[in-house]
């Protein structure tokens, strides 16, 4: 599975549980370790962990793989890895503190073609 496409199914799932302000951005110029991160804001813990494992559905079903969850225990933060796509699933009170999209530089994409 390509890297757009896993990012489209990402949005995809995304919006099916109704997150909030999707951000996506292509830092492959910056990190040799992935090659888009996603960043969505959830109202809840519990929407956070219904959003991240939602995720992990769609890209199973699409044929991708997930090499990993974390954060599920507390849900503020929980980070979906994809290998080469970085998805982050944040409470707005924790993505605000951590500015992802200040560290890592401008949105480039709010979807993905």
């Amino acid at each position: 599975m390509k890297s757009k496409e896993k990012v489209s199914a990402v949005i995809s799932a995304l919006e099916d549980i109704k997150a909030e302000n999707i951000a996506v951005l292509e830092v492959s110029g910056m990190s040799t370790l992935f090659e888009w991160m996603v960043i969505a804001s959830a109202n809840s813990t519990r929407q956070t962990k219904a959003l991240a494992n939602h995720v992990q559905e769609k890209l199973k079903e699409a044929g991708g793989a997930v090499n990993g969850i974390e954060g599920l225990e507390t849900g503020e933060w929980v980070l979906v890895d994809l290998g080469d796509v970085i998805v982050h699933i944040m409470q707005p009170a924790i993505r605000q503190y951590y500015n992802l999209e200040g560290l890592w530089g401008p949105v480039t994409h709010t979807k993905v073609g």
